[in-house]
């Protein structure tokens, strides 16, 4: 009896050392994926190169890349939108320890917006607050300072704003209305018909913001604010580079073309940091893909799905990533591309 009760026992509690043995092997196997798709990816570049329509344009001046391509020729669906992912993480956390797990950017929303971006995506919570996941942030007062500092300082650039509740919180109470009051001048109305019309047709506007509650009511065409719909995307979970380019290529081409199209559609140039992984600081993790951007847009054109990139997001964005967006976007006006 006695030695039928070890062994059963044994069988509940498992061998630890086997057990620890299989969790390093998994970790060893897995560390084997990650690098045998940087490896595809680059041999990729090699063999395919960056060349697309526009891929040689520098902006005179990022701050102002929009107005440099003519407000007057411009238009609204002609735009690959350089957006940054989780925009205002830049001060999240407590700096050298949680930081590294959740900032997504080292530039403030408005140094993002100097420098290019042209979409920026906030979460918050119940309180007002910036978050990402379990940690907050600054209010989200400060995002809309920079927004507005940004678009006093300029004259023909369109900026996205995604504001959204983040996964676990509620929505902070009569928000919606707080957005109207905070940007009301700056905002352009839920229109479909803005999609096909010039930058210059839009001013003196030049806010679209996207807010989508958890639970509070949507908004509503012909009001200030756009609903959910009309911004999309096809995230997935995965710190494996080359997986996430090839879901972002399938799903890029299941859109229709943006000429055609009544909604922005964003790609997310970013792969995200895995629980069952030793390596769970952004920044590490999301370099596997981040050099990457320029390749993607040359195999998107090269697969004959150049008409239908939009919106197009990063961590951490640079300067080669805004030319690159707005290289194409240039390429479009001059029907080139």
């Amino acid at each position: 009896m006695s030695s039928s009760s070890n062994s059963d026992s044994g069988k509940k509690g498992g061998n630890p050392l086997e057990t620890m043995g299989a969790f390093f092997s998994s970790q060893v196997n897995r560390r084997k994926l990650v690098t045998s798709e940087k490896q595809a990816l680059a041999t990729r570049l090699s063999a395919g190169g960056e060349a697309f329509p526009g891929s040689e344009h520098r902006p005179a001046d990022r701050k102002t890349w929009m107005a440099e391509l003519g407000p007057e020729r411009l238009r609204v669906h002609q735009v690959v939108w350089p957006g940054t992912h989780d925009s205002a993480t830049n001060k999240i956390g407590i700096p050298f320890v949680t930081r590294p797990f959740a900032q997504c950017q080292s530039l403030s929303v408005y140094e993002q917006l100097a420098a290019g971006a042209r979409v920026i995506d906030v979460r918050v919570q119940e309180e007002r607050r910036v978050c990402h996941g379990l940690l907050a942030t600054y209010s989200v007062d400060v995002v809309l300072d920079d927004v507005r500092r940004f678009l006093g300082e300029t004259a023909s650039e369109v900026v996205i704003l995604e504001v959204r509740t983040e996964f676990g919180h509620d929505d902070p109470p009569e928000f919606g209305r707080y957005l109207v009051e905070q940007l009301g001048e700056h905002l352009i109305p839920q229109d479909e018909a803005v999609f096909h019309k010039t930058i210059a047709e839009l001013l003196p506007r030049r806010l679209i913001c996207v807010w989508k509650p958890r639970k509070s009511p949507a908004p509503k065409p012909g009001e200030p604010l756009w609903s959910a719909g009309y911004l999309r995307d096809n995230w997935i979970d995965t710190d494996l580079p080359e997986t996430k380019f090839e879901s972002n290529v399938k799903f890029l081409g299941e859109q229709p073309p943006v000429a055609d199209r009544r909604f922005f559609y964003r790609v997310e140039n970013t792969v995200t940091p895995q629980a069952d992984n030793p390596v769970l600081c952004v920044r590490p993790v999301t370099r596997r893909i981040h050099g990457y951007a320029r390749l993607f847009i040359a195999e998107v054109f090269a697969k004959g799905l150049g008409d239908k990139l939009q919106v197009f997001s990063t961590d951490f964005i640079d300067g080669d990533f805004v030319d690159a967006c707005a290289g194409v976007t240039k390429a479009r006006v001059d029907g080139a591309a």
